[in-house]
């Protein structure tokens, strides 16, 4: 027999990964090689992002002390994967690569230019399942045979799909003497460490991610965890999961996720599952329909004509915008590398709708900040705020209100003043509209409009209107 090569890719885990078991069965006793390759095309490509690839290293060196207490070891390289697995081939006679299954059209391009490469040396590319919740989004259709375009009954057909068995993470790994290569730094791949800092990021790998994951759907975190959830999860200043950074790395299996939440029942398993399902629903499609990576789904709102206002685009990037529920969400997003999905509607609502932007600069602008930006989820989350995506509803149902969505959702500012402390000392009632103040009242706030804390850019319900036109202009056309 030979060795058998793991390529990993975004399944970062020993746990319930059919793409290992598979190679463990094909190696036998020569043990399996795991390669981890780094594209400069995905590193440097257009959502290139210090924070993510530090976050990326952090989680391979998790993996690699996993291995090592398995007994084996995680070999580098650095390139093209083509012609870097060739060569491993090449060199140590193995006849098998195995990898899970990704959907994007750069990954399925990458893939069967890999396959050729792999195979012109002597083996041949596996693909498995793994990315996805369910085994097979292919088979999730329409009953005329098409795929799904509208959430709800994709929701439907793939709750009821057969699920494939977890896969237990296994007891002993065995890898084979060679050359390893180098895990590089930051510096290596092109990046200055300090773009990479986030306040308090998730802790890196497998071991923190399941357990984290196992922690939050018994209810035993400082947020409730999942028995909250159903009551929680749209309140900003509440923790939800946070597992989508795990999820995105591949961390944490997306199946035994499910199984987790599943198994604790409850008000708000049925609810987080559907939030699964989402991210499954966006995976296909990008399998589905690739050209939405970069291209509105609806066709009639590729007329669409953004404004172009560098200035404000740079205030809502960095948070003074005059509208505190969305300042308080980038600040996070700008401090942490995460923001709460309700505040992420909010946002990218004001920054279509309110700010008249392309969806694609706050697209990017995710892309470069956020630890667990994904493309499928990024994508399809702005598409579908922008109302040009798939699952189709009225433009008009998707232009959030900020003053509303923070009276509703951050009622006692706790949020927003976590994030804006220059507006601590404003009143619950006034906080929503915090330019509402007499002067009288900004300075007994202690903080003055305009000085303090800027003054709103936009009048939203203006532009609200102005929004309405634009969409139904493009809609009669």
């Amino acid at each position: 027999m030979a060795p058998a090569i793991l390529w990993y890719r975004r399944d970062l885990r020993v746990h319930d990964l059919p793409a290992l078991q598979a190679a463990i069965e094909s190696g036998g006793d020569d043990g399996v090689i795991p390669v981890f390759c780094f594209d400069d095309r995905l590193i440097h490509g257009r959502f290139a992002s210090a924070r993510r690839t530090g976050y990326l290293l952090e989680t391979l060196k998790a993996l690699d002390e996993r291995w090592h207490d398995l007994g084996g070891r995680l070999w580098w390289r650095h390139g093209d994967p083509s012609k870097e697995l060739a060569k491993i081939v090449d060199d140590t006679g193995a006849t098998e690569v195995h990898a899970t299954e990704d959907v994007t059209a750069f990954a399925r391009a990458r893939d069967d230019r890999a396959s050729n490469a792999i195979e012109a040396a002597g083996a041949t590319l596996h693909l498995h399942p793994g990315l996805a919740i369910a085994a097979d989004l292919d088979a999730i259709q329409t009953q005329g045979g098409k795929p799904h375009i509208v959430f709800t009954p994709f929701s439907k057909v793939w709750a009821q799909q057969e699920r494939r068995q977890l896969i237990k993470a296994p007891t002993s790994l065995h890898t084979p003497r060679g050359n390893r290569g180098d895990l590089p730094t930051l510096a290596d791949l092109g990046f200055d460490a300090a773009d990479a800092k986030v306040e308090d990021p998730p802790e890196p790998g497998e071991i923190a991610g399941v357990h984290h994951a196992g922690q939050w759907a018994d209810g035993k975190l400082a947020s409730g965890g999942l028995a909250k959830y159903e009551d929680l999860r749209s309140d900003l200043p509440s923790q939800t999961s946070r597992l989508s950074t795990y999820l995105h790395y591949g961390s944490l299996s997306p199946l035994l996720a499910e199984r987790l939440v599943l198994d604790a029942g409850g008000p708000g398993s049925a609810t987080f599952r559907n939030e699964l399902a989402w991210r499954d629903f966006y995976l296909n499609v990008q399998r589905q329909f690739p050209h939405t990576a970069t291209t509105e789904f609806q066709e009639k709102y590729r007329a669409l004509k953004w404004e172009h206002d560098d200035e404000a685009l740079q205030a809502w990037k960095d948070g003074k915008t005059g509208y505190p529920v969305v300042d308080a969400a980038m600040r996070q997003l700008n401090a942490t590398g995460f923001m709460h999905n309700r505040a992420r509607m909010v946002v990218a609502s004001f920054l279509t709708k309110d700010l008249h932007l392309n969806w694609r600069e706050g697209e990017a602008y995710f892309m470069h900040q956020l630890l667990d930006g994904d493309l499928a989820s990024n994508n399809g989350g702005w598409q579908w705020t922008a109302s040009t995506g798939t699952d189709p509803a009225p433009y008009f149902r998707r232009m959030f209100n900020p003053t509303l969505q923070q009276k509703k959702f951050d009622p006692k500012g706790e949020y927003v003043r976590r994030w804006c402390p220059e507006l601590a000392g404003v009143p619950d009632k006034l906080l929503p509209e915090p330019w509402k103040m007499t002067p009288e009242q900004q300075a007994d706030a202690g903080c003055v409009i305009g000085d303090d804390y800027p003054e709103p850019i936009v009048d939203h319900a203006e532009e609200r209107g102005h929004a309405v036109e634009r969409y139904q202009a493009v809609s009669a056309g």
